[in-house]
């Protein structure tokens, strides 16, 4: 009978949603969220054209920000589909296979993401802490390595996830409260048994997000320890200056994820508006600023892009 019921009751799709309570709004307010997109696209592009055909530019951190920017770009572009069908067509159906990809392409990028705000974490205490070793230690074929093990992390981490969800009966609603698919979402419209994936699940937070945070953390509290040791003042600042654009960039991405991950896990009831609004917060704002930080607070980028626009 169980089975049975699982049948009659499993959903052919999942049911995205645009933001509760707006949707006559809808073509409005995809309007903004366009915009945001093409900045960001447009944004981390010309970060990658000034950057690949300066080899002045080919350095640790300018290297660590190509692949910040090719991550932001894929990003963008695995939210792009469902995000503005569901504003400009009101198309709300996604199937199950494509809404497990596009939860595998979200959250591997994210881990890939957070992978290289890490290494780019270490780059910034291996100047600072040890400049006279920064071009021995930071190499060519080991920066290589370090973007490759931060994307196959995010791949590895990930892979057992859409394996594990189509598998799964869903017998629940198959409403989802946001635009893409989430795997805290998806999971829990499961009517099988989910404990060894929500065990997974927290696992993968605490051993990728968790643990970078914590190791992003350490990295500056020893910067912070070696910039104090400096006797002149201007030497403290120019120090720090050069971190600045990094830890706004950690804040931007961190905090929105783990409040999303707070709130899916921890909290009952939360308002359907503000979950969906921080949703997009999460995945919409990183690749938005992430180009324009670095184009406001490092020198060579923004010199290099007045020269552009000059010409």
């Amino acid at each position: 009978m169980s089975a049975v019921n699982d049948t009659k009751f499993q959903p052919a799709v999942f049911l995205l949603t645009g933001i509760p309570g707006q949707e006559k709004f809808h073509v409005w307010i995809s309007i903004p969220i366009c915009l945001m997109y093409v900045i960001a696209i447009v944004g981390n592009s010309v970060i990658l054209f000034i950057i690949k055909p300066d080899p002045t530019l080919h350095e640790p951190m300018y290297i660590f920000l190509s692949m910040l920017a090719i991550t932001d770009i894929g990003l963008s572009l695995s939210t792009i589909p469902t995000i503005l069908s569901i504003f400009w067509f009101n198309s709300r159906e996604i199937s199950f296979d494509a809404c497990f990809a596009q939860l595998f392409f979200i959250h591997s990028l994210s881990i890939t993401e957070s992978s290289v705000l890490l290494c780019m974490a270490f780059d910034r205490f291996v100047a600072i802490c040890n400049p006279l070793r920064y071009d021995s230690i930071l190499t060519p074929p080991r920066i290589a390595k370090m973007g490759l093990g931060a994307l196959l992390r995010g791949v590895s981490i990930m892979l057992p996830y859409p394996i594990l969800l189509k598998h799964y009966r869903y017998c629940h609603a198959n409403v989802l409260s946001h635009s893409y698919c989430l795997n805290q979402e998806v999971m829990k419209m499961a009517c099988s048994d989910i404990r060894a994936h929500n065990i997974y699940s927290f696992f993968t937070v605490l051993t990728s997000a968790g643990l970078d945070v914590l190791l992003i953390l350490l990295s500056y509290v020893m910067i912070l320890k070696t910039v104090l040791s400096i006797a002149s003042h201007a030497e403290r600042l120019k120090a720090l200056n050069t971190c600045v654009s990094h830890v706004s960039v950690v804040l931007i991405f961190y905090m929105p994820w783990i409040s999303l991950n707070v709130i899916h896990r921890f909290v009952q009831n939360f308002s359907p508006l503000v979950q969906s609004l921080m949703s997009k917060v999460y995945l919409l704002v990183p690749p938005l600023m992430n180009p324009i930080v670095y184009s406001v607070k490092t020198k060579a980028i923004r010199a290099r892009l007045i020269r552009v626009f000059v010409k």
